[in-house]
């Protein structure tokens, strides 16, 4: 028995195996546990290995491509083409099998462990800001339910929630003001959580020369250069920018047919926080740039001046992200005006 190919279904505990020989046809059909699976391709001659990107994705691809084999992470959603009748976990490891060995398939690259810690401290501060939003927007509802009517702005609720709290002619009962309280102090908490966090983010921007280069770009600073690292390693995985910015979903999603060409709004794939990033970016960017002497300056009036501001900073963000890509997979310097310069 020759295994050219294997497609592994990813589970928990449970993995469903299949292998196929050269011409496709299923030769293997077996349920392991984790143990089991790693001892038994360890036995198996070097062969390709097809997973789905998911959680507990990369660890395994690093342990069996260290034993020699050829492994590739697809993206889930290309894998469901291939799955044939009722969804099931061997139907599922065969529909891998067949996609990995397709040579126009789109892979995901094998995270190093640098990667994935960076990923989850800013996936951490991402849940601790979504989670100090809620806590305000609950303040806030439980005040105006009182008569209590801020202006907008979190520093400026912060200002008052020490006289709010303190102040006995406020049209509080006793139990609400408890309540404030305890989310007074949950805010507090997560700010010193975010807080520490955005310090750790912000050192190893200082100490990666990668993320250093990054931030030369205008429109991009630690938060932005250390996730495009976490995300996309290198760049390699990409042939050109444009590349790079349709996985980010900042180019036009298109449903052309019959010849016709019809471009949408943006596609909004690939990593929503990463894409959230570079707007931010170019809008600020956008809003503070020396027009005059920036280099994008003349096309951002330009462009001004024929499309909605927001259309302005996504156009903008995309070509931020060009640049970026070029800077973190060719290894050069970015310049405001000139050719880039090689790292040596």
């Amino acid at each position: 028995m020759k295994l050219r190919t294997i497609g592994i279904d990813l589970g928990k505990t449970t993995f469903h195996l299949i292998g196929m020989d050269e011409r496709g046809n299923v030769l293997l059909r077996r349920r392991f546990s984790r143990t089991q699976l790693i001892t038994y391709i360890s036995k198996l001659d070097t062969c390709l290995i097809g997973m789905e990107a998911c959680s507990g994705s990369n660890i395994l691809g690093r342990t069996l491509r260290a034993q020699g084999h050829t492994v590739r992470l697809i993206p889930a959603q290309f894998v469901r083409p291939f799955v044939k009748s009722n969804k099931n976990d061997y139907n599922d490891a065969e529909a891998i099998a067949e996609a990995v060995q397709k040579p126009n398939m789109r892979f995901v690259p094998i995270k190093t462990e640098d990667q994935l810690d960076l990923q989850a401290i800013h996936r951490t501060r991402e849940r601790f800001v979504t989670q100090r939003t809620r806590v305000i927007n609950q303040i806030r509802a439980y005040l105006l339910e009182r008569g209590i009517v801020l202006r907008t702005g979190r520093l400026y609720l912060q200002k008052q929630m020490a006289s709010i709290l303190e102040d006995g002619e406020q049209r509080l009962s006793g139990l609400v003001r408890r309540l404030l309280d305890v989310l007074w102090q949950e805010w507090k908490h997560l700010d010193v959580q975010i807080a520490e966090l955005q310090q750790q983010i912000e050192t190893i921007a200082e100490q990666d020369e990668a993320c250093q280069r990054l931030m030369e770009i205008p429109g991009i600073g630690p938060l932005a250069s250390t996730l495009m690292v976490a995300a996309v390693g290198n760049g390699s995985a990409f042939r050109r920018g444009r590349d790079f910015s349709a996985w980010l979903g900042i180019v036009p999603a298109q449903a052309s047919t019959g010849g016709k060409s019809r471009l949408l709004g943006i596609s909004k794939r690939g990593n929503k926080y990463l894409r959230q990033l570079f707007v931010h970016g170019a809008r600020s960017c956008k809003t503070h740039m020396n027009r005059e002497k920036h280099p994008f300056g003349e096309w951002v009036t330009a462009l001004e001046k024929r499309s909605h501001s927001n259309v302005v900073s996504v156009a903008l963000a995309n070509k931020i992200a060009r640049i970026a890509w070029s800077v973190l997979a060719r290894g050069e310097r970015y310049r405001a005006h000139g050719p880039v310069v090689q790292v040596a």
